[in-house]
């Protein structure tokens, strides 16, 4: 996969950053992972909150791989299963000071999920983020306790990089090769009214 091509200068590890459909089905190692989930944990979150949990399975741990595999959407499980590590997320949607809800425990998911995904590919990893997943069979699996709700899955693993050797991996080849666009700063980035550009861009 080809470096991202910015419009301006950014940290590496942004622009060498992207979401693989095909994983090589190697293990990742015990200490990449450590490091990917330390990288999550220093994430900004409202009030220090830290409102993300992670349930990991590793390739190496089989059956608790494949009941993880299950959890995702079909159109997710074929390649998915080719990572070296499945995760599930999870938020506490109250703050743990005060009970009261948190609005942003996504957001901060979100940021803790994105350290991460810099952490993997700076070690040569790459992760892949999905929406499609079946949440209730996530909270039934792992017996989600009242006030946690499950959000996400991510895959992390090695990309890749052979030539597609089947029309399948090729389907997959071809979905993660395409163009990567990103919307224009000057469509999001506003100053006095919404949609109004800033002219500083």
């Amino acid at each position: 996969m080809a470096v991202n091509e910015t419009d301006l200068e950014v940290l590496p590890v942004i622009a060498d950053r992207w979401s693989p459909y095909r994983f090589d089905g190697r293990e990742v190692e015990d200490d990449k992972l450590r490091r990917c989930l330390e990288a999550a944990r220093w994430a900004a979150s409202s009030f220090n909150d830290q409102p993300w949990s992670w349930i990991v399975a590793r390739r190496q741990d089989g059956e608790a791989f494949e009941a993880m595999l299950q959890c995702l959407l079909e159109a997710n499980r074929d390649w998915a299963s080719r990572a070296g590590v499945l995760i599930c997320t999870v938020i506490r949607t109250n703050f743990s000071y005060n009970q009261k809800p948190n609005r942003v425990a996504l957001h901060d998911l979100g940021a803790a999920a994105a350290q991460m995904s810099l952490q993997a590919t700076s070690m040569g990893l790459q992760v892949h983020q999905m929406a499609g997943v079946n949440l209730s069979q996530v909270r039934g699996q792992y017996q989600l306790p009242e006030g946690y709700e499950p959000a996400t899955a991510i895959a992390i693993g090695y990309a890749d990089e052979r030539e597609p050797n089947t029309d399948a991996e090729q389907v997959l080849e071809d979905r993660q090769s395409g163009v990567r666009e990103r919307t224009p700063l000057k469509n999001q980035v506003f100053m006095d009214a919404f949609g109004q550009s800033a002219p500083w861009l």
